[in-house]
């Protein structure tokens, strides 16, 4: 009797070690799809909010942008340059306070981001992107530590994304060729600059400010402020 008590007490035992090693993996799963899980900010403007993800795999460009929102960099800045059918910049810290026909788009936090290019980000329509200086200047394509874009673009045809992949010694996969003829975007700019995030919500207020009126250097007539950014989670 006593044995089998033995028995039977070392049963129970072993059966709550193991109970609690399969709670143990889901909680380290569970902590493990919330470090992966993309981070969203929302980005409030006099036009609206715009919600955006960062993508984790520009952690580079991600933890940039995340330290400047900490910090309120954005807070109060202006979409200092918008193109109809192409996209709408950001960032500049320059832009606070400006003069309206004062010149913007040379500002930023002192520093640049290496680039972080990725076949599997593209420029769709909704795409958060990192403005930088030109080839010439910047031959190794690093962004901008601040000024950044979203694009707006158009729907492109199967013979026009044939013309760029042609152009650009790349292929897309039939999935974002889906994208590019339906969402739109400009897949000119593909693995020129890095892609690190999309908008999930409040596409309708950057096609309300991509279509503003502009001066001839593509500041808005009327300023369209960043009032602040915040990190939703």
């Amino acid at each position: 009797m006593k044995i089998f008590q033995l028995f039977l007490t070392s049963f129970i035992l072993m059966v709550l070690f193991i109970g609690s090693g399969f709670l143990l993996a889901e909680d380290s799963e569970q902590v493990e799809e919330e470090i992966m899980k993309d981070p969203i900010v929302k980005m409030h403007t006099n036009y609206g909010d715009i919600t955006i993800m960062l993508y984790n795999d520009t952690p580079q460009h991600r933890d940039n942008f995340l330290k400047l929102v900490e910090e309120c960099f954005y807070d109060s800045t202006l979409f200092h340059r918008v193109i109809a059918g192409f996209m709408i910049q950001g960032g500049d810290p320059d832009s606070k306070d400006s003069a309206p026909k004062k010149q913007l788009g040379a500002g930023g936090p002192g520093y640049t981001v290496p680039a972080e290019f990725r076949k599997g980000l593209i420029h769709k329509k909704g795409a958060l992107a990192a403005a930088r200086q030109g080839d010439q200047f910047n031959p190794q394509k690093r962004s901008s530590g601040s000024q950044f874009y979203i694009v707006v673009g158009r729907p492109w045809t199967e013979d026009e994304l044939d013309m760029v992949e042609e152009r650009r010694g790349f292929e897309y996969t039939d999935e974002q060729r889906e994208i590019y003829k339906t969402l739109g975007g400009y897949p000119f700019l593909d693995r020129k600059y890095t892609v690190y995030g999309e908008v999930v919500e409040g596409l309708d207020i950057v096609d309300a400010i991509s279509v503003v009126d502009t001066n001839p250097a593509d500041r808005p007539l009327q300023d369209i402020i960043i009032e602040s950014v915040e990190i939703v989670e």
